[in-house]
């Protein structure tokens, strides 16, 4: 079996579970490749794609010069998109926000010599990288396509974000969407779907069973035969450390109760950092302390309970992290199965989370952590406490050998080869 892969980046959450999934296959023997727009990583069959020459005319070398210009005036980024009029509106997106994306690109993978010699392409995070008018009329091959967010069917969005910040009393407010992105997601929505039409063979499959609902709910993809198979991490990377040397080696009080946060991005409005802050301020313990891994745009706080660690880059080191914390939270507002929860899970660490997205697909509350009765400060405040009251009523290995269950690599890859042969199978 012959297997292509295709993905924007190669770093991010969903480059790793990517890699993951790619690892894999090349561990069961499959003839696996993974074709990148960017790429700076060394990851093994991994390539980075290359548009073939084209013959530019004078409205192109035009069109190129008012890019220039834009570009100096800082409203194109020649990286993301292609089209001038989506870069102005992405332009005034507020930066909280996800990612807002569209379905053109002025590149064409199906020139790619990976992509001629595969027998099955699985497409994964795949914006500003594949153009779907032109890729679904070009393709020849059955597609499967995995979800990473909800962008594959949405009119643009990567999370339908419902919420905006936080109130007073400490719950979430709701977010008023712009009558110009309405009627732009429109329009992404019907291009979608008459692209779509152009392939007979497209599968979906979804890490969480939310997001398989919704994709099966969606308008472009309620047609397809959407599956749901969780993502996978490799079990001897993440695995639990002693917590001493953990703490020790990341500078943390070792007589301390350890909350961890983790994000791409402190600032990133769904990832809900604001809820914990505020619940974490409201415990008023000294014998607490949060570490917050992840970029931030400013300082976090003048206190001294809250240790800013910065984005982590090597797995190794967050597992490390993960082991020297008593309890992961992760308070996003929206999620789908996020790689965190994994993680922190394979190290044996018990979570906490609200109800929302994937996320009650991970945790069985009580056992390998809880689950929030709602999205506000308060309930999470409470779940917290919860925890603190009763930490002893989790057990690490229990938490590991559960996820490895559900979670490791080969149980992902077993399940989507086992969905590649019935495509191929039924398309002979």
């Amino acid at each position: 079996m012959k297997v292509l892969l295709i993905n924007t980046h190669d770093v991010g959450g969903a480059a790793k579970a990517c890699k993951c999934l790619h690892s894999g296959f090349l561990f069961e023997g499959i003839t696996s490749n993974v074709l990148l727009r960017f790429k700076q990583n060394n990851w093994v069959n991994s390539n980075c794609f290359k548009q073939p020459q084209q013959t530019f005319t004078r409205f192109d070398k035009v069109r190129n010069k008012v890019k220039r210009i834009l570009k100096e005036l800082k409203l194109y980024n020649t990286i993301n998109v292609s089209n001038i009029e989506e870069q102005l509106f992405l332009s005034q997106r507020d930066s909280r926000l996800e990612m807002f994306s569209f379905p053109d690109s002025n590149l064409d993978v199906t020139t790619s010599e990976l992509y001629k010699e595969a027998e099955i392409v699985n497409l994964h995070w795949v914006a500003n990288f594949l153009d779907y008018t032109s890729f679904f009329k070009k393709n020849t091959k059955p597609v499967v396509w995995t979800l990473h967010d909800m962008n594959p069917f949405t009119g643009g969005d990567h999370y339908i974000e419902k919420y905006m910040g936080i109130d007073e009393s400490g719950y979430p407010i709701i977010r008023t969407v712009s009558e110009e992105e309405i009627s732009i997601a429109k329009k992404n929505i019907e291009l979608k779907k008459k692209a779509i039409t152009k392939i007979p063979s497209l599968t979906i499959v979804a890490p969480s069973e939310w997001l398989a609902a919704e994709a099966r709910r969606s308008e472009v993809f309620k047609n397809k035969k959407v599956y749901c198979i969780p993502n996978s991490l490799d079990s001897e990377i993440y695995a639990p450390r002693d917590k001493n040397y953990s703490r020790d080696l990341l500078n943390i009080p070792k007589n301390k109760k350890v909350i961890l946060f983790v994000a791409d991005s402190i600032d990133n409005n769904r990832k809900g950092f604001v809820f914990l802050k505020r619940a974490f301020e409201q415990l008023a313990d000294s014998n607490l302390v949060l570490c917050a891994i992840g970029n931030k745009s400013s300082e976090l706080d003048s206190n001294d309970n809250i240790y800013e660690l910065g984005p982590i880059f090597d797995e190794k080191l967050m597992s490390i992290a993960y082991s020297a914390a008593d309890v992961f939270v992760i308070p996003s507002v929206m999620d789908n199965l996020p790689n965190t929860v994994l993680e922190s899970l394979m190290c044996g660490t018990p979570v906490i989370g609200f109800p929302v997205g994937g996320i009650p697909d991970m945790i069985q509350d009580g056992v390998n952590g809880f689950i929030t009765e709602e999205i506000s400060v308060g309930s999470l405040f409470k779940t917290i406490k919860k925890f603190l009251n009763n930490p002893s009523c989790f057990d690490e290995f229990e938490i590991r050998n559960n996820a490895i269950k559900k979670y490791d690599q080969k149980v992902q890859s077993q399940k989507y080869m086992n969905l590649f042969n019935n495509i191929l199978n039924s398309n002979d």
